[in-house]
């Protein structure tokens, strides 16, 4: 943590100026990434504004970048080493934070601080909940149309599995915005039957704003043949579409956001309790709709490009 970084620099704290406190944060962070700059702020006593006031006025002065940098390394590093930021999303949150930068200049800066996004692949196997015709199929209404550029018109959902460190496995039933890419709701459980799919209509119900009538497609699995669950959306005023079997290309939208679940986050660490695994899921799905940026979003957050959008209808 920072006071251990602290005491390892041997600086008496109440001695030091602000400008040496400045450079004191600029010496640790260039050993430990980890360390976050609030922590240090707080330790140091040292006002947020006052430290980027020192860095443009007087540190590294043959260094035209050392506060972009800074800033590089503050989101990269800021958000529970959330490290899965490429230059492009980069560019996009320096825009916001008012640096004027191009697109090979940010990457060119990643790389002279060693950063480089971290994607893991790692297969945590396939789920099917397939079982044949066990109910009434919905048409695929979408029929691989994904353009919906209007947020709370057409959302994803589905079931993915994931095995924890126990031996137990916990199944992922989350919804996702296809215009946005907001996860607008997600259930875990133990068990991939039908209450871990109310619990997550439970909680989209709470999400949709009032008057929403979205299309909601699925897969052809179990749960979603089942009259219990087809009622539920009819009740919610929700359309209710279905890919064809086996074609996991007609519900791309889902099963991108749905991966990218897995490889920025669940795949890079050992969890080994359901809890965790909630806890887990909310810190991400908090960092994916708030601090993520997306290509397709033009470098922007699901919340801002929805909050945008539906502001200007």
């Amino acid at each position: 943590g920072g006071k251990s970084c602290l005491k390892k620099s041997g600086c008496p704290i109440s001695t030091l100026s602000n400008k040496q406190k400045t450079q004191l944060i600029q010496d640790i962070r260039a050993k430990h990434h980890q360390v976050k700059l609030k922590v240090l702020f707080k330790v140091l006593k040292l006002n947020r504004k006052t430290y980027y006031d020192n860095v443009k006025n007087r540190i590294n002065q043959a260094d035209k970048y050392a506060l972009v940098k800074e800033k590089i390394q503050e989101i990269y590093y800021g958000y529970e080493g959330q490290e899965t930021y490429g230059y492009r999303p980069m560019w996009g949150a320096l825009r916001d934070e008012g640096f004027k930068l191009s697109l090979e200049t940010v990457r060119k800066l990643m790389r002279s601080l060693g950063i480089k996004t971290t994607i893991y692949h790692k297969n945590t196997g396939k789920y099917s909940s397939y079982k044949g015709n066990v109910g009434k199929k919905a048409p695929n209404i979408l029929n691989q149309t994904f353009d919906e550029t209007i947020p709370y018109k057409v959302l994803h959902t589905d079931v993915t599995e994931y095995k924890l460190t126990n031996g137990k496995k916990v199944y992922i039933s989350p919804v996702v915005d296809e215009a946005s890419l907001e996860i607008l709701a997600c259930a875990v459980s133990y068990s991939p039957e039908m209450k871990t799919i109310y619990n997550m209509l439970d909680e989209l119900a709470d999400n949709l704003p009032p008057g929403a009538a979205p299309i909601l497609h699925s897969d052809q699995g179990f749960q979603y043949q089942n009259p219990g669950y087809q009622a539920r959306l009819k009740k919610m005023n929700i359309i209710q579409s279905m890919s064809r079997k086996g074609n996991c290309h007609d519900n791309a939208p889902g099963e991108t956001i749905f991966n990218l679940m897995k490889r920025e986050k669940l795949n890079r660490l050992k969890i080994g309790s359901l809890e965790e695994m909630k806890e887990i899921l909310k810190d991400y799905i908090y960092w994916f709709n708030n601090v993520r940026r997306s290509n397709k979003l033009k470098y922007t957050t699901p919340v801002k490009y929805r909050n945008r959008v539906l502001s200007n209808l």
